[in-house]
C-alpha cells in the first residue's frame, strides 16, 4: 500500500485515496493533526504527537520539536542522554502515521509519497529520503509541497493556467509559480526560506512581551527551558487568538506571580514587521525567475496553516491585488496533494494521467579565479546550472588552465546563489590531470547533470586529449551513509513505543501537569487533585471506570477553558 505524508515542522499528516478521492486518516487521538513532536516518557518509551507536545514544557530535556528545521544537517539532539539525528526523529513521526493508516485500514503500508518545501536543497531532500527509510518506508517519490497543493485543487484538471503557491507552514516559506499547459504541469519557478514560519511569528511575540516585561521584579529568565516552553506556547494561543479578535492577553505565570499584557493585531503586525518583509523578497524572485508580473496568473494558492492569520491574507491581497484561494484546509491540502501523487504512482484508474515536471531549486556550480587588476582572485562562483532550471537538466561550461605547466585541475563543486563560493554549499571535488601546456592552452568542457531524484554527476572532458572523467554527487555533507543508516535503523528497533491505547489518557495526564504547572492558588491546586484523581484511576486499570473519569475531567477543562 502506498500513502501521500506532509511531514511538516509543526504537524504532520498521512492521506491515503479510495474511491472518494484523497482522505486522511486519523491517530489514536481522533486527530488527523498529528505535531511533529517526539519526546521520551519516563519509563524511556517513545511519545510522538500531541502526547510530547504537551510535555515540552514540563519534561524539555525529553521532547525535541521543530526538527525539520535541521534535516540534511549534523545537527543532535538529547533526549535522556541520547543523541537523536533530525532523520530519527523525522522517522519515529512517520512510524506513528505508518501505523496509523494500518490499524485504520488493515493493510500493511510499504511505500510513501512525502512532500518537501520546495526551496529544499539536495541535502534535505536526501535526509527526508532517509527517515522513511528508517521508518520502514520505500521513498521513491517526494513531491515539492506546492506541487502537491496544486494537485489538491485539481489544478491539473484544467486546460491552461499558471498560478502561485503561498505556502508558509510552521517553519518554512515557499513560493513557487507553476503553469499548465496541454496537460504538463511545469514548476516555472520556485523560492523561498527555510527558517521562516508561523514559529517564528510565535518568537516575534515572545521577543516582544519579554522586552516589556524583563525589567519587572521576579520576572525569570526567558531562556530557561521551562520559561521558553510556556512564553513559546502562549505566544501560539495570542496569535491565533488574534487570528479571530481584535486583542488577546499575553499571560506568563511562575514563581508565584503573573505577569501580563494585551496585544492588539496591530502589535502583531508592528513586532512581526521584519518577518512580514523577508516574505515579500522571495515572490519578487520568484516572479522574476518566472519572467511573468503578478497580474498575468490566473489564481493565488494559500498554503499552510499560519496562513490563516489575518495579516498574511492582507500581505497576499496587497503584493497580489486580488483575493486568494482559501477553498481548502491549508492545513489539510498539501497531504491530500501527496495522496493524489502517490495513486497516480500506482496508477489508480480513477485519476487520468498527469506529468509534472520540477525545478532545480539552487543554483550548481564550481569555484573560478577572475583577474583583477594585476593579480589572480580565487574562491569565485560560477554556476553552471542556475537555479529554476526545469529538470532533468544538462548544461555545459568551458573553462582554462590558470598555470604554466599546470598538471592538476582541483575542481571543487558548490551550491548556492552567493558570488563567492565560501558563502555556498561545498559538494565535493573532482581532481583531473591536465598535459602540461601554457595557461589557457588547456581547456575543459565542464559539464553538471541534474535529474530528477536530485542525483548531480560532474562530467569533465579534455578535447586536447579525448578524456573524461565523471563524479556523481550523492552524499552531501551532513547526511547519513548506507553504513550509519544500518546502524541507526537498529538503535531505532530497539526503542520502545509507548502503547497506541494509552494516548488519551496518558495526554489527559500531561495536559494536566502542564495546567497545574502554570497556574497559582486554588486554580492550582484543582488541577493537581484532578491529575491525583486520574493516576488513581489508572491504577486500577478498570477500563470502563478510567473512561467515566477521563470523560469527566475533560469536561470540566473544557469548562474552565471557556471561564478563564
Amino acid at each position: 500500500m502506498i500513502v501521500g505524508i506532509d511531514l511538516g515542522t509543526t504537524n504532520s499528516l498521512v492521506a491515503v485515496w479510495d474511491e472518494n478521492g484523497p482522505r486522511l486518516v486519523p491517530n489514536a487521538l481522533g486527530s488527523v493533526l498529528t505535531p511533529s513532536v517526539v519526546g521520551l516518557d519516563d519509563d524511556g518509551q517513545v511519545l510522538v504527537g500531541e502526547v510530547a507536545r504537551e510535555r515540552l514544557q514540563t519534561h524539555p530535556h525529553l521532547t525535541a520539536a521543530l526538527f525539520k528545521r535541521y534535516m540534511g544537517s549534523d545537527h543532535t539532539i538529547s533526549l535522556g542522554g541520547r543523541a537523536f539525528r533530525p532523520e530519527e526523529l523525522s522517522a519515529l513521526v512517520l512510524k506513528s502515521l505508518k501505523a496509523d493508516v494500518e490499524r485504520a485500514c488493515g493493510e500493511a503500508v510499504t511505500e510513501a509519497v512525502i512532500s518537501v518545501p520546495a526551496y529544499f536543497s539536495d541535502a534535505q531532500r536526501k535526509a527526508t529520503r532517509i527517515a522513511g527509510e528508517l521508518a520502514g518506508l520505500a521513498v521513491d517519490k517526494l513531491i515539492n509541497e506546492p506541487t502537491a497543493a496544486a494537485l489538491a485543487y485539481g489544478l491539473h484538471t484544467r486546460q491552461e493556467s499558471s498560478f502561485l503557491v503561498f505556502d508558509l507552514g510552521g517553519g518554512t516559506f515557499d513560493v513557487s509559480i507553476l503553469e499548465l499547459f496541454d496537460g504538463v504541469m511545469e514548476v516555472r519557478a520556485s523560492a523561498g526560506d527555510n527558517f521562516l514560519g508561523g514559529e517564528d511569528f510565535d518568537d516575534a511575540l515572545v521577543q516582544a512581551f519579554v522586552t516589556l516585561k524583563r525589567g519587572e521584579a521576579g520576572f525569570p529568565e526567558a531562556t530557561a527551558p521551562v520559561i521558553r516552553q510556556r512564553l513559546r506556547r502562549e505566544a501560539q494561543r495570542v496569535r491565533h487568538a488574534l487570528g479571530t479578535a481584535g486583542t488577546a492577553v499575553f499571560a506568563l505565570r511562575a514563581n508565584d506571580q503573573e505577569w501580563t499584557h494585551t496585544f492588539s493585531a496591530d502589535d502583531l503586525a508592528a513586532c512581526t514587521a521584519g518577518l512580514l518583509e523577508r516574505l515579500r523578497l522571495p515572490i519578487e524572485r520568484a516572479l522574476r525567475d518566472a519572467r511573468i508580473r503578478a497580474a498575468d496568473l490566473d489564481e493565488i494558492l494559500l498554503v499552510g496553516g499560519s496562513t490563516r492569520m489575518p495579516l498574511i491574507r492582507r500581505l497576499a491581497t496587497t503584493l497580489f491585488g486580488r483575493f486568494p484561494s482559501t477553498q481548502l484546509n491549508p492545513d489539510e491540502v498539501v497531504a491530500c496533494g501527496a495522496a493524489i501523487q502517490a495513486a497516480l504512482k500506482a496508477r489508480h484508474a480513477a485519476l487520468e494521467e498527469v506529468v509534472l515536471t520540477d525545478v532545480c531549486p539552487y543554483s550548481l556550480g564550481v569555484e573560478t579565479s577572475m583577474e583583477i587588476g594585476p593579480r589572480i582572485e580565487s574562491g569565485h562562483f560560477l554556476p553552471i546550472i542556475e537555479r529554476n532550471s526545469v529538470v532533468p537538466v544538462s548544461k555545459v561550461q568551458q573553462l582554462q588552465t590558470l598555470h604554466d605547466n599546470q598538471r592538476e585541475v582541483a575542481l571543487k563543486i558548490y551550491q548556492g546563489e552567493s558570488r563567492m563560493v565560501k558563502d555556498n554549499i561545498f559538494l565535493g571535488d573532482l581532481n583531473v590531470p591536465v598535459p602540461a601546456r601554457k595557461a589557457g592552452e588547456v581547456t575543459l568542457d565542464v559539464r553538471f547533470t541534474y535529474d530528477n531524484n536530485g542525483l548531480l554527476e560532474a562530467q569533465v572532458s579534455l578535447p586536447l586529449t579525448g578524456e573524461t572523467y565523471k563524479k556523481v554527487i550523492e552524499n552531501n555533507p551532513g547526511v547519513l551513509t548506507p553504513e550509519q543508516i544500518a546502524e541507526r535503523l537498529e538503535a531505532l528497533e530497539a526503542l520502545k513505543i509507548h502503547p497506541r491505547d494509552q494516548q488519551a489518557n496518558s495526554l489527559l495526564l500531561a495536559r494536566l501537569d502542564r495546567l497545574y504547572q502554570e497556574h497559582l492558588g486554588e486554580l492550582r491546586q484543582y488541577y493537581g487533585q484532578m491529575a491525583a484523581q486520574l493516576q488513581h484511576v489508572l491504577e486500577t486499570q478498570d477500563e470502563r471506570q478510567i473512561r467515566e473519569v477521563r470523560s469527566q475531567i475533560a469536561a470540566r477543562l473544557a469548562e474552565l477553558d471557556t471561564t478563564l
